[in-house]
């Protein structure tokens, strides 16, 4: 979604041209994957950090397009509230320290963005869900009025029909009905970019579906929504139904457009990408001039434009991407993870994701069969719900029926094997042990940012009403990320 368009109404004939390319696009990529060498070379990391800008109280706070203007980052984009930035960062290399390279740039982008901020009273905050966050907060008021955030509204309110209805059950529930998508906006993200080779895509890609519920529940940073305690990764459910467009018609059922995946993968990338071409209908149908089948059969690199737009409307939690740069090559974009707490704890979670997933990928064609892709959505849902305490279906070659274990028993077998599959993927031991070790002590303690925040607040509560007591743990909660503390030594 951060290709920028400049039309927002669209003609049955821009659709249908729009189609059309996005067949001749599957149609190049096919021609590209086929290359031998396609996609070879240098592992790289990257990732993109959404963040909320408030106000010393704690309030969301308006002005994300004065500080763009004035910051003048190309690293540095809007996003669909105007109380809300996010930061991409620039990829490096695996064998160049990528983790700690990340962190310090991050540490020096949010120390530039709060200086610029300051002027406004403001600052930034990573977390999933701003715990002060009030329903007044969304609507057409606090879009950030950009073409493409405009386009996508109204194509996906057009097709919804009617309201989208928000229900989520936890210690609390909630239920409300949104006449817009703003609410999309209350979710923010720490999104990881890693660049896969082609020939290795379904493996890897597998095996990162495999092990995300996992991490999901050790990320947990989102437990409230408007002073409701719901579940510890509130985002999931959340994203998924505050643009959840899809008619209520049991009979005649479509995917989401927010979803975990439908199957699992078996050959490559482009079963992914074909299935988003075919399966989802095109909201944003802006076309480019390029003939990107004659490029692709001429030895180029097209750009595939309407492609990368398309994928940019339907937001898998784990997502494919082509990306032109360098040849061509494909990343596998891990979505899940909320930002926050600390920048560390989201390093952390990053490093855990892509360990575990490399330590899968030698065995996951023979465990395929032992976790039908049901049992693995499912999990990714129970681990958003219930954080560390889950029990989570996970598959063996010597099982004769499901066998559930809880999320720290996993995770106490399987996090001693990281280092060695890290280190065979080019990364440096001195750049992720320290990032495993706060993974070690957030297992010991068994405190994730959801459990701290819940924890605190009911700390509050004693003397608090709960929006005071909701404004106290945002201001200790900023102190400590601030800090760069790791969540697990937090009080």
């Amino acid at each position: 979604m951060g290709l920028e368009i400049d039309n927002i109404d669209f003609t049955e004939d821009e659709f249908n041209r729009f189609s059309d390319r996005l067949r001749s696009n599957l149609d190049a990529l096919e021609i590209l994957l086929a290359r031998p060498d396609f996609g070879d070379g240098d592992l790289s990391f990257g990732a993109e950090l959404e963040l909320y800008i408030v106000d010393k109280s704690g309030r969301p706070l308006h002005v994300n397009q004065e500080i763009i203007v004035q910051l003048d980052d190309p690293q540095l984009t809007l996003e669909l509230n105007r109380y809300n930035l996010e930061y991409n960062f620039k990829p490096s290399l695996s064998k160049d320290s990528c983790f700690a390279t990340t962190q310090i740039e991050a540490l020096a982008a949010i120390e530039k963005i709060n200086a610029c901020a300051s002027q406004w009273g403001g600052n930034v905050v990573p977390i999933g869900i701003l715990p002060t966050l009030e329903p007044s907060d969304t609507g057409y008021h606090a879009m950030t009025p950009l073409a493409r955030f405009k386009a996508i509204t109204q194509a996906l309110t057009d097709i919804r029909g009617g309201p989208f209805t928000i229900a989520i059950e936890g210690e609390e529930t909630l239920q409300l009905a949104m006449e817009d998508v703003t609410l999309e906006g209350a979710n923010t993200s720490f999104q990881v970019h890693l660049r896969v080779p082609a020939r290795e895509y379904a493996d890897f890609y597998n095996a990162v579906q495999l092990v995300t519920p996992l991490v999901v529940a050790m990320a947990a940073n989102s437990p409230t929504l408007f002073g409701h305690r719901l579940w510890q990764e509130t985002r999931i459910p959340l994203f998924k139904q505050s643009i959840d467009c899809r008619p209520n018609d049991s009979l005649h059922p479509i995917p989401a457009r927010v979803n975990f995946g439908n199957n699992w993968i078996r050959d490559g990338a482009f079963e992914l990408f074909a299935e988003a071409a075919l399966l989802y209908r095109p909201i944003l149908p802006d076309c480019s001039e390029e003939d990107a089948v004659a490029v692709a059969s001429s030895g180029g690199t097209p750009q595939l434009y309407e492609l990368r737009l398309h994928q940019g409307s339907i937001w898998l939690w784990n997502r494919p991407v082509f990306d032109p740069a360098d040849g061509g090559h494909l990343r596998i974009e891990m979505r899940s993870f909320p930002a926050g707490p600390s920048i560390t704890d989201m390093l952390a979670n990053a490093a855990l994701t892509i360990g575990l997933a490399k330590l899968m990928q030698p065995t996951i064609k023979k465990l395929l069969p032992a976790i039908p892709f049901a049992y693995c959505n499912a999990n990714f849902y129970r681990a958003a719900q219930q954080g560390m305490s889950a029990e989570l279906f996970w598959p063996s070659l010597t099982q004769n029926q499901p066998e559930y274990y809880a999320v720290p028993e996993i995770l106490e077998r399987l996090v001693p094997q990281i280092p060695e599959q890290l280190s065979n993927m080019g990364f440096i031991e001195a750049d992720f042990k320290p990032l495993l070790e706060v993974i070690k002590e957030r297992l010991a303690t068994r405190q994730t940012g959801a459990e701290w925040q819940l924890n605190k607040l009911a700390e509050f509560r004693k003397d608090l009403h709960k929006r005071e007591a909701l404004t106290a743990m945002l201001l200790e909660y900023q102190k400590n990320s601030a800090a760069n503390i790791p969540v697990a030594k937090w009080r």
